[in-house]
């Protein structure tokens, strides 16, 4: 089985982005496109329940609220916001640990492949 961990960061204030609300999907043939899990980030922007999760290999979506997280943070964001949800659509191969960052601010994101 294959394990996955995020870390957001808020480029925009120059910090972990911390609160962010994000769920994992499985795609059709680790699940049937079912929610798998559903957390928020820690203080350091970290989400150490998602590690727990075991996964086949395949192809997954990671969707992180941006959007809510910036409003809460009292960011004046466009009505409606321009990045309201970041979808991160990624493949696990067998045996692997892959960690998803996401780097964020109100109107851009970039992700990668981290170690």
């Amino acid at each position: 089985m294959s394990s996955l961990s995020t870390h957001v960061l808020d480029t925009a204030a120059g910090c972990p982005a911390e609160g962010v609300a994000l769920r994992l999907y499985a795609s059709d043939q680790c699940g049937g496109g079912q929610e798998l899990f559903r957390g928020r980030t820690d203080a350091d922007g970290r989400c150490p329940a998602l590690r727990a999760v075991d996964l086949c290999k395949g192809v997954y979506r990671l969707e992180f609220d941006i959007g809510a997280y910036f409003t809460a943070r009292g960011t004046t964001l466009a009505d409606p916001p321009f990045l309201a949800m970041v979808p991160v659509l990624f493949g696990l191969g067998e045996d692997v640990h892959v960690h998803v960052p996401l780097l964020a601010a109100p109107y851009g994101y970039s992700t990668y492949r981290g170690s």
